[in-house]
């Protein structure tokens, strides 16, 4: 993984459940094909048009519900370069972190941010810049030990 990731903005409320994320309608198919539903309830598109290190935006208590770590793996599939939320479910973002998915901490992005805004984060400072509006997002700072898991792209990968 890249210390700076930049991205378009998709931007969500509060309570994004892992039911939402990956529909459980779905959670028997192949993670490639049950990828393309993912967030369907919500925006039926997003599947469709995802870019590479696009970076979702949400509001508080995102990966809420079941702890199903394909949430976290489906949106990694999808390329999402990163999580920005007010707070996460502590099973979701455990398991983001696990697979090397950035999920940071910030009050203030999603008031801050607007769907289709740029975004470039830097992880190694824990710094945000909406570049579309120029302006600073703030961020709670990234502990130097999930730095490491993220950069190494993955627990398992740090490990070894």
């Amino acid at each position: 993984m890249e210390e700076k990731i930049k991205g378009r903005i998709w931007k969500f409320g509060g309570n994004i459940n892992t039911d939402v994320i990956t529909p459980g309608k779905y959670e028997n198919l192949p993670l490639d094909e049950m990828s393309q539903y993912c967030l369907e309830p919500v925006d039926a598109n997003f599947a469709k048009n995802i870019q590479e290190n696009d970076i979702l935006v949400a509001g508080e208590n995102f990966g809420c519900g079941s702890a199903r770590e394909i949430a976290p793996m489906a949106l990694k599939h999808l390329k999402v370069g990163a999580i920005i939320a007010k707070s996460y479910a502590r099973t979701f973002f455990r398991n983001a972190i696990a697979i090397g998915l950035p999920v940071l901490i910030s009050k203030d992005a999603v008031s801050l941010c607007s769907p289709g805004d740029v975004l470039e984060i830097d992880l190694k400072q824990s710094k945000i810049k909406n570049l579309s509006t120029e302006t600073n997002i703030s961020i709670d700072p990234i502990d130097d030990d999930i730095f490491q898991i993220l950069l190494k792209g993955g627990i398992f990968s740090a490990i070894k």
